[in-house]
C-alpha cells in the first residue's frame, strides 16, 4: 500500500506518519530527510546532492526521483507514505511513472483539509522536542511540568521554529496553496483523493485515516 499525505505546514501529516510506520509497519519517505541522508551518505548520489545543496542550489527531480527509487527498492515494509512529495504536477507524473515501472500503484491521496485561522493559531502555541520531535502544543498539549518529554522520556530542551510567527505561516500557506492546488485537482481527477479533517483531534484524525485505509 502506497500513500500520499497532504497537508499544508502544521496539518499534522509527521505525526500521522509516524503513527502509520509504528502501527501497519509502513515507511516514511520524508524528501527533506532523504536528502540530508543522501548529503552525508559518501555515496555517488549523495556527493551529487551534497555539492548541489552547499551551493544553494535545489535538487533536480530527477535525483529525487532518483533516491526515492532507491528508498522502493531496497526498504522494505507494508508499503510507502510519500511526504512532501510530489509537490508538483511534473513529480506526479514522475512518480506514476516510477511506480508503474517496478510493478507498484499508488493506493490513495489523503489530503489534511484545515482551516488557515485555526491552523495559524495552532503553530505559533507549538513545541518540539529536541530530542525525539515530539510536538507539544502550549493548548492542547502542553509540555509536561517535569519536562520529560512523553515520547522519548528523556528531560530535552523544547524549541519553537524561528518561523513559526504569523506573518511567516501566512506566507508558507500561500506558497503551498499555490503549488499544491493543481495536484489536488490532479489527484481528484484520477478518483484517487480522500480528504480528512486535518484540525480534528489526532485521534479522530488518526482514525478517520484507518477509515480511507481499510
Amino acid at each position: 500500500m502506497n500513500i500520499i499525505l497532504l497537508g499544508p505546514p502544521g496539518a499534522g501529516k509527521g505525526t500521522q506518519a509516524r503513527y502509520l510506520v509504528e502501527t501497519r509497519g509502513m515507511v516514511q519517505l520524508s524528501t527533506g530527510d532523504m536528502l540530508r541522508e543522501a548529503k552525508t551518505s559518501g555515496t555517488d548520489m549523495g556527493k551529487k546532492v551534497a555539492a548541489i545543496m552547499d551551493a544553494g542550489k535545489l535538487v533536480t527531480d530527477e535525483i529525487v526521483i532518483g533516491l526515492i527509487e532507491e528508498k522502493l527498492t531496497t526498504e522494505t515494509g507494508a508499503g510507502f507514505i510519500f511526504d512532501g512529495f510530489p509537490r508538483t504536477l511534473a513529480q506526479a507524473d514522475a512518480l506514476a511513472a516510477l511506480l508503474a515501472k517496478l510493478g507498484q500503484s499508488l493506493h490513495t491521496v489523503i489530503e489534511m483539509r484545515v482551516d488557515d485561522d485555526a491552523l495559524v493559531d495552532r503553530i505559533t502555541a507549538r513545541s518540539t522536542c529536541s530530542g525525539c520531535g515530539e510536538v507539544y502544543n502550549d493548548k492542547t498539549k502542553p509540555i509536561p511540568a517535569d519536562g520529560r518529554c512523553t515520547n522519548c522520556g528523556e528531560q530535552k530542551e523544547f524549541t519553537r521554529r524561528a518561523d513559526d510567527n504569523e506573518d511567516s505561516l501566512r506566507t508558507r500557506l500561500m506558497e503551498y496553496y499555490k503549488k499544491t492546488s493543481p495536484l489536488i485537482g490532479y489527484y481528484y481527477a484520477k478518483g484517487d483523493l480522500r480528504p480528512v479533517n486535518g484540525l480534528a483531534d489526532i485521534s479522530e484524525v488518526t482514525a478517520s485515516i484507518e477509515a480511507v485505509l481499510g
